[in-house]
């Protein structure tokens, strides 16, 4: 397919906070509101392309924000080419290293401009990646953290509306058997038929890990999440090896190629990649493709209005997952209907801000 003709006249960035409707307890902190980056890619054609980024810590927004100016002063001007911009970025980027904030920059740029381009062409981005919209299974990540076990049951039948095929409670608790009690306290909430991942947020060593994973062998959990290091695929590989519950990682894949040494070293059972690490749009595509290959089962890590189109567009599509920080900012935000999340049907990626809100969270 043929694109637009795009030029770069600017590329803005707006820092907002949003407050979350439900704490997110992890075994590294307790989250309370989501620090957001909104990226505005505008060009002398007069479209404007959208994205944002989540930027883990408020303090970190005006960094990444001086980096995506920095990125404008390079790409102003020229052609709105994802793959080549990615490209010469890496290639100008080398010596720092295409990590951390420049690779979130870089990321938010890609996606930004992506949108812009499907916008152009008057079709939602699924389709102009060659693909067919189509409902993504959904499960909820918006709560069940460490907490008190009373309000874990309560909160799991909260995450429960809108019919969403799964949830996923975090562990990491200071004992295996507190673990086992959060558990038995979700999965006594929810419908059998209503998967229950896992995540432990990097919490355990390797050795921990497989104590605990053999002791959650037997409870029906659907996917173990980042029990250890995200880096250490050694551990990771017996794990998988070791446990009969699927191994899932990925969020912390930074670029294709870490995917590619992940699964080259049979490290997990599944794998989810994070627009805003793995390479935004260009990133994913080359991420999907490689996961194809070796027929393992792909599902999102957070951004669901992005992460819908691009699953649609996966050929191991397996779940999506579904927070709703962005949604505030929407003017018509991602819906969930029978468990499952549609691409939106507008031009692009169907983000776009409501002014109001944005100005209202704005980072002050």
């Amino acid at each position: 397919m043929t694109r637009p003709s795009l030029t770069i006249r600017a590329v803005r960035s707006t820092a907002v906070e949003v407050p979350m409707n439900h704490v997110l307890g992890t075994s590294r902190a307790a989250l309370r509101a989501a620090p957001l980056l909104l990226i505005d890619v505008e060009t002398e054609e007069g479209v404007t392309g959208h994205a944002y980024l989540f930027c883990y810590m408020r303090q970190a927004a005006p960094a990444i924000a001086a980096m995506v100016a920095a990125i404008e002063e390079l790409v102003k001007g020229t052609r709105v080419d994802p793959e080549g911009t990615w490209k010469t970025l890496e290639k100008r980027f080398t010596l720092i290293g295409v990590q951390g904030i420049v690779r979130m920059a870089m990321a938010g740029l890609d996606v930004a401009c992506w949108d812009a381009l499907a916008r152009a062409s008057g079709k939602p981005l699924v389709q102009l990646l060659g693909a067919e919209a189509r409902a993504i299974p959904a499960y909820n990540s918006n709560g069940l953290g460490l907490m008190p076990l009373a309000a874990l049951a309560k909160e799991a039948d909260e995450l429960l509306e809108g019919g969403f095929g799964g949830v996923k409670l975090r562990l990491g608790y200071p004992t295996l058997a507190e673990d086992l009690a959060a558990v038995h306290a979700v999965r006594g909430r929810l419908p059998q038929a209503v998967a229950l991942m896992v995540d432990y947020n990097q919490a355990l060593p390797v050795d921990e890990a497989l104590e605990r994973g053999r002791a959650l062998d037997g409870e029906g959990i659907y996917w173990i999440e980042e029990p250890i290091r995200h880096d250490d695929y050694a551990g990771a590989a017996r794990l998988a090896r070791e446990l009969s519950t699927p191994i899932q990682i990925g969020e912390n894949f930074s670029q294709p190629y870490a995917l590619e040494e992940a699964l080259r070293q049979e490290a997990c059972d599944y794998v989810m990649p994070d627009l805003e690490r793995i390479g935004g749009v260009t990133g994913w595509m080359k991420a999907a493709k490689i996961a194809a290959e070796r027929n393992v089962p792909m599902s999102s890590h957070l951004f669901p209005e992005a992460s819908a189109h691009l699953l649609a567009a996966s050929r191991t599509c397996h779940w999506l997952e579904y927070v709703d920080w962005a949604a505030p900012l929407l003017q018509e935000p991602a819906r969930v209907e029978a468990g499952r999340v549609r691409p939106s049907a507008a031009p692009g990626l169907g983000l776009d801000w409501n002014p109001e809100a944005v100005e209202r969270y704005r980072m002050k």
